[in-house]
């Protein structure tokens, strides 16, 4: 058991100084530019070039199918972190000022979140959209994309001090997970769909939907 407890205390104590590392590593340009990384709105016009790539690959009538699963995905993620994980661990901000750790934090344009921060709903989000769309579209160069702008959300949090690694990491594995049950359950329904002879024609997938993709 206190081998146990020291593990924890290690763990911990790992993951806070990796934060400090993170967030100390700042300068003016930089906090800028986490700051728009972090804002959720900048993001907007990537999310509706999303959505016309799907568009464009799936067809109209999929592609609101599919919206459908994403929003469920990223919905059960966020709601996950945020009302049932978050009140039930408690656990403070670094750059929450009842946080001890609050004072050795750089703090960006005075933002310092909420209260709790464990797990990160930027994180689990992000996370979720992107594993969804790389198990649906299957593009290597695609992949790439959302994985380096998880990777860019996630680094944002840590940076601007209202996360640790740890809520990050936790996050993104809760968005995974939602993406590949929701992935799984659209994948059955849309196989239904292309096989019942009764289905209206704006709703059955293009030829080139995504259980059979096409060559790099």
């Amino acid at each position: 058991m206190e081998q146990l407890e020291e593990i924890g205390s290690l763990v911990a104590k790992a993951d806070e100084n990796l934060l400090l590392l993170v967030n100390g590593w700042h300068s003016q340009a930089a906090d800028i530019f986490m700051w728009i990384a972090s804002d959720k709105l900048v993001w907007v016009p990537f999310y509706v070039l999303l959505l016309v790539i799907v568009a464009r690959r799936l067809g109209l009538g999929m592609c609101m199918v599919c919206l459908v699963f994403i929003a469920a995905a990223v919905g059960l993620s966020d709601h996950t972190c945020a009302a049932i994980i978050r009140p039930a661990v408690e656990r403070l901000r670094p750059a929450c000022l009842d946080n001890p750790i609050s004072s050795s934090i750089h703090i960006v344009d005075g933002y310092r979140g909420g209260r709790f921060s464990f797990p990160s709903c930027h994180a689990a989000n992000t996370a979720a959209l992107a594993t969804y769309l790389i198990m649906l579209l299957q593009r290597k160069y695609l992949a790439i994309v959302m994985v380096a702008w998880v990777i860019l959300v996630s680094y944002s949090r840590i940076y601007l001090g209202v996360h640790y690694p740890s809520d990050i990491l936790v996050g993104a594995m809760i968005g995974c997970t939602f993406a590949a049950l929701s992935f799984l359950i659209y994948r059955l329904v849309a196989a239904y769909l292309s096989r019942s002879n009764s289905t209206v024609g704006w709703l059955k997938p293009t030829a080139t939907w995504p259980f059979q993709p096409e060559k790099q």
